[in-house]
Protein backbone atom coordinates (compact mmCIF):
# COMPACT_ATOMS: atom_id res chain seq x y z
CA UNK A 1 0.00 0.00 0.00
CA UNK A 2 1.49 3.55 -0.83
CA UNK A 3 2.89 6.00 1.75
CA UNK A 4 1.63 8.76 -0.63
CA UNK A 5 3.61 10.71 -3.61
CA UNK A 6 5.73 13.39 -2.25
CA UNK A 7 6.16 16.79 -4.38
CA UNK A 8 4.89 15.53 -7.63
CA UNK A 9 2.37 13.31 -9.34
CA UNK A 10 3.02 9.55 -10.15
CA UNK A 11 4.76 9.12 -13.25
CA UNK A 12 2.30 8.50 -16.38
CA UNK A 13 3.91 5.28 -17.20
CA UNK A 14 2.66 4.09 -13.85
CA UNK A 15 -1.41 4.49 -14.33
CA UNK A 16 -1.68 5.28 -17.96
CA UNK A 17 -2.18 2.54 -21.10
CA UNK A 18 0.80 2.79 -23.71
CA UNK A 19 -0.70 3.57 -27.29
CA UNK A 20 -1.42 0.76 -29.07
CA UNK A 21 -1.94 -1.59 -25.81
CA UNK A 22 -4.17 -4.16 -25.87
CA UNK A 23 -6.65 -3.69 -22.65
CA UNK A 24 -7.91 -7.54 -22.81
CA UNK A 25 -4.58 -8.47 -22.87
CA UNK A 26 -3.42 -6.24 -20.46
CA UNK A 27 -6.06 -7.35 -18.08
CA UNK A 28 -5.56 -10.93 -18.32
CA UNK A 29 -1.97 -10.72 -18.17
CA UNK A 30 -2.51 -8.85 -14.74
CA UNK A 31 -4.98 -10.41 -13.38
CA UNK A 32 -2.93 -14.47 -13.79
CA UNK A 33 -5.84 -15.69 -16.61
CA UNK A 34 -8.89 -15.12 -18.37
CA UNK A 35 -11.16 -16.39 -16.05
CA UNK A 36 -9.48 -14.84 -13.43
CA UNK A 37 -11.51 -11.71 -14.15
CA UNK A 38 -14.79 -13.36 -13.91
CA UNK A 39 -17.44 -12.17 -11.03
CA UNK A 40 -20.63 -13.42 -10.18
CA UNK A 41 -23.68 -11.43 -10.40
CA UNK A 42 -26.93 -10.95 -8.94
CA UNK A 43 -29.48 -14.04 -10.14
CA UNK A 44 -26.23 -16.34 -11.10
CA UNK A 45 -25.14 -13.54 -13.92
CA UNK A 46 -21.75 -13.27 -14.38
CA UNK A 47 -19.34 -10.15 -16.33
CA UNK A 48 -15.80 -10.04 -16.82
CA UNK A 49 -14.39 -7.13 -14.85
CA UNK A 50 -11.48 -4.78 -15.58
CA UNK A 51 -9.54 -2.53 -13.57
CA UNK A 52 -9.07 1.13 -13.74
CA UNK A 53 -6.08 3.27 -12.40
CA UNK A 54 -6.69 6.70 -11.45
CA UNK A 55 -4.67 9.63 -10.28
CA UNK A 56 -5.97 12.29 -8.12
CA UNK A 57 -4.02 15.76 -7.81
CA UNK A 58 -4.86 16.20 -4.12
CA UNK A 59 -3.23 13.06 -2.80
CA UNK A 60 -0.59 12.06 -5.74
CA UNK A 61 -1.76 8.86 -5.34
CA UNK A 62 -2.96 5.99 -7.60
CA UNK A 63 -6.21 4.69 -7.02
CA UNK A 64 -7.71 1.25 -8.15
CA UNK A 65 -11.07 0.41 -8.91
CA UNK A 66 -12.91 -2.94 -10.55
CA UNK A 67 -15.39 -2.30 -13.06
CA UNK A 68 -17.98 -4.21 -14.69
CA UNK A 69 -20.92 -4.02 -16.53
CA UNK A 70 -24.05 -4.87 -15.40
CA UNK A 71 -27.28 -4.83 -18.32
CA UNK A 72 -25.51 -1.87 -20.14
CA UNK A 73 -24.58 -0.03 -16.82
CA UNK A 74 -21.18 0.30 -15.66
CA UNK A 75 -20.19 -0.18 -11.72
CA UNK A 76 -17.25 -0.02 -9.87
CA UNK A 77 -16.24 -0.72 -6.51
CA UNK A 78 -12.96 0.98 -4.85
CA UNK A 79 -10.41 -1.20 -4.07
CA UNK A 80 -7.10 0.70 -2.73
CA UNK A 81 -4.16 2.20 -3.64
CA UNK A 82 -1.22 1.48 -5.36
CA UNK A 83 2.19 2.56 -5.99
CA UNK A 84 4.17 0.36 -8.30
CA UNK A 85 6.39 2.50 -11.10
CA UNK A 86 5.10 1.00 -13.74
CA UNK A 87 1.45 0.39 -14.67
CA UNK A 88 1.74 -3.23 -14.79
CA UNK A 89 2.67 -3.83 -11.95
CA UNK A 90 0.12 -1.62 -10.12
CA UNK A 91 -2.64 -3.74 -12.33
CA UNK A 92 -1.09 -6.32 -10.50
CA UNK A 93 -1.36 -5.09 -7.25
CA UNK A 94 -4.98 -4.46 -7.99
CA UNK A 95 -6.03 -7.50 -9.02
CA UNK A 96 -4.42 -8.66 -6.00
CA UNK A 97 -6.64 -6.43 -4.04
CA UNK A 98 -10.08 -7.58 -6.12
CA UNK A 99 -9.26 -11.58 -5.26
CA UNK A 100 -7.99 -10.94 -1.71
CA UNK A 101 -11.23 -9.08 -1.17
CA UNK A 102 -13.42 -11.80 -2.36
CA UNK A 103 -14.97 -10.00 -5.15
CA UNK A 104 -14.24 -12.28 -8.32
CA UNK A 105 -14.87 -15.76 -9.08
CA UNK A 106 -11.46 -16.89 -7.40
CA UNK A 107 -12.57 -16.59 -3.91
CA UNK A 108 -14.28 -20.69 -4.44
CA UNK A 109 -10.52 -20.98 -5.47
CA UNK A 110 -7.77 -21.72 -3.12
CA UNK A 111 -4.18 -20.00 -3.73
CA UNK A 112 -2.65 -22.74 -4.49
CA UNK A 113 -5.06 -23.97 -7.35
CA UNK A 114 -5.38 -20.18 -8.49
CA UNK A 115 -1.34 -19.32 -8.63
CA UNK A 116 -0.25 -19.45 -12.06
CA UNK A 117 -2.95 -20.53 -13.77
CA UNK A 118 -3.26 -19.88 -17.60
CA UNK A 119 -6.15 -18.49 -19.33
CA UNK A 120 -8.88 -21.28 -20.56
CA UNK A 121 -6.91 -23.71 -23.07
CA UNK A 122 -10.45 -24.31 -24.99
CA UNK A 123 -10.84 -21.81 -27.66
CA UNK A 124 -14.81 -22.66 -27.44
CA UNK A 125 -14.38 -21.87 -23.66
CA UNK A 126 -12.28 -18.97 -23.97
CA UNK A 127 -14.72 -17.54 -26.92
CA UNK A 128 -17.79 -18.23 -24.31
CA UNK A 129 -16.49 -16.43 -21.49
CA UNK A 130 -14.81 -13.55 -23.18
CA UNK A 131 -18.80 -13.37 -24.59
CA UNK A 132 -20.27 -13.25 -21.60
CA UNK A 133 -22.52 -10.10 -21.10
CA UNK A 134 -25.15 -9.71 -18.79
CA UNK A 135 -27.66 -8.44 -21.63
CA UNK A 136 -27.68 -7.71 -25.35
CA UNK A 137 -26.04 -10.78 -26.42
CA UNK A 138 -25.81 -11.76 -29.86
CA UNK A 139 -27.81 -14.42 -30.05
CA UNK A 140 -30.12 -12.48 -27.62
CA UNK A 141 -30.36 -9.68 -30.28
CA UNK A 142 -30.94 -11.99 -33.13
CA UNK A 143 -33.85 -13.62 -31.45
CA UNK A 144 -35.49 -10.29 -30.91
CA UNK A 145 -35.14 -9.43 -34.12
CA UNK A 146 -36.87 -12.33 -35.53
CA UNK A 147 -39.19 -11.88 -32.71
CA UNK A 148 -40.35 -8.23 -33.97
CA UNK A 149 -40.58 -9.48 -37.93
CA UNK A 150 -43.47 -11.27 -36.66
CA UNK A 151 -44.99 -8.78 -35.09
CA UNK A 152 -44.35 -9.22 -31.33
CA UNK A 153 -44.16 -6.93 -28.56
CA UNK A 154 -42.49 -7.62 -25.68
CA UNK A 155 -40.31 -6.49 -22.95
CA UNK A 156 -36.18 -6.74 -22.47
CA UNK A 157 -34.68 -7.68 -19.40
CA UNK A 158 -37.60 -7.38 -16.95
CA UNK A 159 -38.89 -9.52 -14.12
CA UNK A 160 -42.03 -11.39 -14.78
CA UNK A 161 -42.78 -11.10 -11.31
CA UNK A 162 -42.47 -7.83 -10.06
CA UNK A 163 -41.51 -8.76 -6.18
CA UNK A 164 -39.00 -11.70 -7.22
CA UNK A 165 -35.78 -10.66 -8.23
CA UNK A 166 -35.37 -12.73 -11.11
CA UNK A 167 -34.65 -11.51 -14.89
CA UNK A 168 -35.58 -12.53 -18.01
CA UNK A 169 -34.19 -11.92 -21.56
CA UNK A 170 -37.87 -11.28 -23.43
CA UNK A 171 -40.82 -11.43 -21.70
CA UNK A 172 -44.58 -11.29 -22.96
CA UNK A 173 -46.43 -10.08 -20.23
CA UNK A 174 -50.09 -10.46 -21.57
CA UNK A 175 -49.37 -14.35 -22.21
CA UNK A 176 -46.98 -14.68 -19.11
CA UNK A 177 -44.16 -16.22 -21.22
CA UNK A 178 -40.74 -15.31 -19.88
CA UNK A 179 -38.17 -16.27 -22.78
CA UNK A 180 -34.22 -17.14 -21.65
CA UNK A 181 -31.72 -17.10 -24.15
CA UNK A 182 -29.11 -19.63 -22.43
CA UNK A 183 -25.21 -19.69 -23.24
CA UNK A 184 -23.87 -22.56 -24.28
CA UNK A 185 -20.98 -22.73 -22.05
CA UNK A 186 -22.35 -21.05 -18.64
CA UNK A 187 -25.61 -22.94 -18.70
CA UNK A 188 -24.43 -26.25 -19.72
CA UNK A 189 -25.77 -27.09 -23.36
CA UNK A 190 -25.77 -30.89 -23.75
CA UNK A 191 -24.67 -30.77 -27.12
CA UNK A 192 -21.82 -28.00 -26.88
CA UNK A 193 -20.68 -27.74 -23.38
CA UNK A 194 -16.79 -28.37 -22.67
CA UNK A 195 -14.85 -28.33 -19.48
CA UNK A 196 -12.47 -25.97 -18.93
CA UNK A 197 -9.48 -28.14 -18.72
CA UNK A 198 -7.98 -25.76 -16.53
CA UNK A 199 -9.35 -25.81 -12.28
CA UNK A 200 -12.32 -28.42 -14.06
CA UNK A 201 -12.86 -28.39 -10.56
CA UNK A 202 -14.42 -25.16 -9.97
CA UNK A 203 -16.05 -24.45 -13.21
CA UNK A 204 -18.05 -27.67 -13.32
CA UNK A 205 -19.23 -26.37 -9.77
CA UNK A 206 -19.99 -23.14 -11.11
CA UNK A 207 -21.72 -24.89 -14.05
CA UNK A 208 -23.68 -27.33 -11.90
CA UNK A 209 -25.00 -24.63 -10.10
CA UNK A 210 -26.40 -22.41 -12.44
CA UNK A 211 -28.21 -25.45 -13.79
CA UNK A 212 -29.83 -25.91 -10.59
CA UNK A 213 -30.56 -21.83 -10.44
CA UNK A 214 -32.10 -22.35 -14.20
CA UNK A 215 -34.31 -25.21 -12.97
CA UNK A 216 -35.17 -23.45 -9.69
CA UNK A 217 -36.79 -20.10 -12.02
CA UNK A 218 -38.61 -22.20 -14.01
CA UNK A 219 -39.87 -23.52 -11.28
CA UNK A 220 -41.16 -20.53 -9.64
CA UNK A 221 -41.92 -19.06 -12.36
CA UNK A 222 -44.51 -22.34 -13.55
CA UNK A 223 -45.93 -22.01 -10.31
CA UNK A 224 -46.90 -18.34 -10.43
CA UNK A 225 -48.66 -18.88 -13.51
CA UNK A 226 -45.91 -18.14 -16.67
CA UNK A 227 -44.56 -20.42 -19.07
CA UNK A 228 -41.41 -20.23 -19.53
CA UNK A 229 -39.35 -20.81 -22.43
CA UNK A 230 -35.33 -21.53 -23.12
CA UNK A 231 -33.69 -21.37 -25.92
CA UNK A 232 -29.76 -22.49 -26.54
CA UNK A 233 -27.50 -19.69 -28.01
CA UNK A 234 -26.96 -22.20 -30.99
CA UNK A 235 -30.56 -22.34 -32.10
CA UNK A 236 -31.59 -21.18 -35.33
CA UNK A 237 -33.22 -17.78 -34.07
CA UNK A 238 -36.01 -18.03 -36.76
CA UNK A 239 -36.86 -21.65 -35.52
CA UNK A 240 -36.86 -20.69 -32.09
CA UNK A 241 -39.08 -17.07 -33.38
CA UNK A 242 -41.86 -19.42 -34.52
CA UNK A 243 -42.37 -21.77 -31.41
CA UNK A 244 -42.63 -18.08 -28.84
CA UNK A 245 -45.12 -17.00 -31.64
CA UNK A 246 -47.19 -20.45 -31.34
CA UNK A 247 -46.62 -20.48 -28.03
CA UNK A 248 -47.88 -16.74 -27.00
CA UNK A 249 -50.80 -16.58 -29.30
CA UNK A 250 -52.10 -19.84 -28.06
CA UNK A 251 -51.97 -18.59 -24.34
CA UNK A 252 -53.21 -15.20 -25.54
CA UNK A 253 -56.60 -16.67 -26.97
CA UNK A 254 -56.80 -18.84 -24.06
CA UNK A 255 -56.72 -16.29 -21.87
CA UNK A 256 -56.46 -15.40 -18.15
CA UNK A 257 -54.42 -19.05 -17.11
CA UNK A 258 -53.81 -20.23 -13.93
CA UNK A 259 -50.63 -22.59 -12.64
CA UNK A 260 -52.99 -25.80 -13.35
CA UNK A 261 -53.24 -24.92 -17.09
CA UNK A 262 -49.42 -25.01 -17.81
Amino acid sequence: MTTGWKATLPPTRAWKAEHGTSPAREQDAAAGGHERRVIELRDGRTALASISLRVYKKSRRIRAYLRWSDRGRTRETYLGEVDGKKREENLRSAWRLAHGQGLTAEKHVSHKQARGRPRATSVDVRASMQGNRGRDTRPELALRSQLHALGLRYRISARPVPDVRRTADVVFTRARVAVFVDGCYWHGCPDHHRPARQNSEFWTAKIEGNRRRDAAVSQMLTQAGWQVVRVWEHEDSAEAAQRIEALVNSRVARGRLVPEDI
